[in-house]
């Protein structure tokens, strides 16, 4: 399973929104410029994000992008999911398509361990989660350029 750009640039949409929307719309330009990702390709992005009702915009003057939830509310494996659809290694544990052999078969359980691990991690990481990663991994950044001697 490999997750696709817009998979993961949804995340960063998500989380720029989380950041620094501060319960006021963003605009997508503001965003690619913080995660210098084409705002033409953020549109594609949020248009699924919204059909998934993960996010709403805003017309007019001070327009954009705000949540729909607060981010403790949302999960990386919802918001990855919106744009990547199943997340199974494989069709034969995303309920779609099983083939005769699947009551046999002892590969399937290997690729459910998978997607049950996934789903694990995914599931149980909050756009919160990664608010306080971020501000952690600032400080940590800061902290070390503090103390590194100057050139």
């Amino acid at each position: 399973m490999k997750i696709s750009t817009k998979g993961r640039y949804a995340l960063r949409l998500m989380l720029d929104l989380a950041l620094y929307g501060n319960g006021e719309a963003l605009s997508l330009r503001e965003v690619s410029g913080r995660q210098d990702i084409s705002e033409k390709y953020l549109e594609q992005i949020v248009t699924h994000l919204t059909r998934a009702n993960l996010v709403r915009s805003v017309r007019g003057a001070g327009g954009g992008y705000l949540l729909t939830r607060a981010p403790e509310a949302y999960t990386v494996g919802e918001i990855l999911r919106a744009l990547e659809g199943t997340l199974a290694p494989v069709s034969c544990v995303d309920g779609t398509v099983c083939c005769e052999r699947a009551e046999t078969c002892v590969t399937i359980d290997v690729w459910q361990e998978i997607q049950d691990a996934v789903s694990g991690v995914v599931d149980h990481i909050t756009l919160a989660d990664l608010v306080a990663r971020h501000g952690e991994k600032l400080a940590a950044h800061t902290a070390r350029a503090q103390s590194a001697p100057p050139e």
